[in-house]
């Protein structure tokens, strides 16, 4: 698959409240979405049939969609059920989904208030976001040249298309000098997030991770969370400063396509991947493969 263009894989594509065919999936070049990032995403995976916190992931959709004004014209249930009738016809069982919402071309410039908010949904296989020997000794990060912005001038609590610009190009800045994501400051010059995944850090077995003010409070950093305390982990959530850094022992990033992974640099300060984070992406792994965990 990794030599296939994206828009020429085989299957179907939910769009619009219909199942069409993966390829006949298009929207015209004058899509308010396109040109304006009136437009809003999730990024989910399925584990042995099932998407992990669909319903959270849903309602983190619609709100995203009600941050950039305005609403989708699909209920919770319904997008839920669409979503899991598509991984059913698509054959998956372990799989990424990808659901979006966007402004259509019905007008275009910067107001379109009339324009039809536009829903699809597509299902993919898409291994671990970073190679898997990597990700198993420690990914390498570089610090971003941009920060992510003062949310008194973005809605930061959406996941919104537009707000990924700076980290797509941070991500690319990092891997042509060999790093595989970079590691983004915020505008007060704080750790806030890698690319697209959140971060956190372990001192003398306590968890660390920043407080998400200016960046989304991922699903998989609240999971993360959850799993740390049942262990009785220690876990304070708080500003911290770049200067800390050389004080952690541990780093490991987190996401949907991320899921646990350890970090043993980011710049010039160096982390070892150990036991904390072992157990926390041994303890992530069963959460989303509960049949599998059961089954050992």
């Amino acid at each position: 698959m990794s030599n296939v263009p994206f828009d020429q894989l085989d299957g179907e594509i939910w769009f619009n409240g219909q199942f069409v065919p993966w390829k006949d999936a298009k929207i015209h070049v004058l899509t308010h979405g396109l040109h304006y990032a009136s437009a809003v995403f999730e990024g989910e995976r399925a584990y042995g049939g099932t998407v992990f916190k669909l319903r959270e992931h849903t309602e983190r959709l619609i709100e995203s969609g009600r941050l950039l004004g305005f609403a989708l014209p699909y209920s919770a249930d319904e997008i839920d059920a669409a979503t899991n009738e598509l991984l059913d016809r698509q054959g998956f069982a372990d799989a990424y989904v990808r659901p979006i919402a966007f402004r259509g071309s019905e007008m275009m410039g910067v107001s379109a208030q009339k324009n039809r908010i536009n829903v699809a949904i597509a299902i993919w296989q898409w291994p671990s976001y970073f190679d898997p020997e990597q990700r198993m000794k420690g990914i390498r990060l570089d610090l971003a040249e941009y920060r992510r912005p003062d949310p008194r001038t973005a809605p930061s609590k959406a996941k919104a298309t537009g707000l990924y610009m700076i980290c797509t190009i941070s991500k690319h800045a990092a891997e042509a000098k060999g790093y595989a994501d970079a590691m983004m400051l915020d505008w007060r010059g704080q750790v806030a997030e890698a690319t697209g995944a959140n971060v956190f850090f372990v001192k003398d077995g306590v968890l660390h991770t920043p407080t998400p003010d200016c960046f989304l409070d991922g699903i998989t950093r609240r999971t993360v969370i959850d799993l740390a305390r049942r262990r009785g982990i220690e876990v304070k959530e708080r500003v911290i400063m770049p200067e800390e850094l050389a004080s952690f022992e541990e780093c490991f990033l987190c996401g949907t396509a991320a899921e646990v992974t350890p970090v043993s640099e980011i710049a010039d300060w160096r982390f070892t991947p150990g036991e904390t984070t072992r157990r926390l992406v041994e303890d992530y792994t069963a959460a989303v493969h509960p049949q599998r965990a059961a089954a050992e």
